[in-house]
């Protein structure tokens, strides 16, 4: 059996033993299919690729178990206007016995997570992401739910000074903080919400042989909100010289250009706050964010 390694205090104990079975049980077309356990750095789902086409997608944790009902709900409705790939879901599995909650079955997506700072085509992938964001930006909002990441910044003070006063050890607080007051001196969005998938990291992103992004994946935090937040792949994947392009491309002003910085930086460091000992991957990644960002503070002063 390959366990999925757990993350948090309340996560659900999760295999392939149970996947067979939830399976089996629910949808019994697919009961031969083999499984096996998807190397993924998620850290709210578990994912089990089931045969060659499909995924099964298990929550981890009591608060990722509504995102299962919410993907089924809009991922086919937001795909008719994305230019790439998303998940498709095709099954939307019950609680179970050693599943408390919904999960799902999807069409499973080819393609290999972008390196955060070395990506092959980094000209190619900024247009491509650059595409998809602003496709987001454009579908009809009416109906559409809050964001996962739908608050204000000033919002998220509380919960980022604390991730910096566990961090002395780890990154330079003053540095960081002097940042971040910075950040939270940007004015509000001005408009509407618009729809944001609002985590666009390495590990949600797909990329085919020739460096182009192929698919986005891992919708759990899409809805309506702040169209700065989806700036976080400017830090989080492309490299310095391609990041004026991805701004121009996606229209960002001054504002929510440092709006866009406020949300990396407070995402990376509750990240590496939290998963600093238990996801050596995403910790890994949100060093290099607050890196990366540090480093462009220095070079506009």
């Amino acid at each position: 059996m390959s366990p999925s390694p757990k993350m948090h205090a309340d996560e659900l104990d999760i295999d392939e033993a149970l996947v067979r079975r939830m399976v089996a049980a629910q949808f019994p077309q697919w009961a031969d299919l083999p499984v096996e356990l998807v190397d993924s750095a998620g850290t709210s789902n578990a994912m089990y690729r089931l045969g060659a086409d499909l995924v099964v997608r298990i929550p981890r944790i009591p608060g990722a178990a509504e995102d299962i009902g919410k993907e089924h709900a809009w991922l086919p409705r937001l795909a008719l206007g994305l230019p790439v790939a998303v998940p498709a879901p095709v099954g939307l599995g019950e609680p179970a016995d050693g599943c408390p909650w919904p999960w799902s079955v999807l069409r499973w997506l080819e393609g290999a997570n972008p390196v955060a700072g070395r990506v092959a085509e980094p000209a190619l992938l900024s247009a491509d992401l650059a595409s998809f964001v602003t496709a987001m930006y454009r579908v009809d909002p009416v109906g559409g739910p809050a964001s996962y990441r739908s608050e204000t910044l000033a919002a998220r003070d509380g919960a980022v000074r604390r991730a910096l006063a566990a961090l002395t050890d780890v990154v330079d607080t003053e540095a960081v903080t002097s940042l971040w007051d910075l950040a939270l001196r940007a004015p509000d969005h001005p408009g509407p919400p618009v729809w944001i998938h609002a985590d666009l990291q390495p590990g949600n992103l797909l990329v085919d042989g020739a460096g182009r992004l192929s698919a986005v994946i891992d919708f759990g935090c899409v809805g309506l909100g702040d169209p700065a937040v989806d700036l976080l792949p400017v830090w989080y994947v492309l490299p310095a010289s391609v990041r004026d392009a991805f701004r121009t491309a996606v229209g960002a002003d001054a504002a929510a250009w440092a709006r866009g910085r406020g949300w990396a930086l407070s995402v990376a460091l509750m990240e590496l706050d939290y998963y600093r000992e238990t996801n050596l991957r995403m910790a890994r990644t949100a060093r290099y964010v607050i890196g990366e960002l540090l480093a462009a503070h220095v070079g506009d002063a």
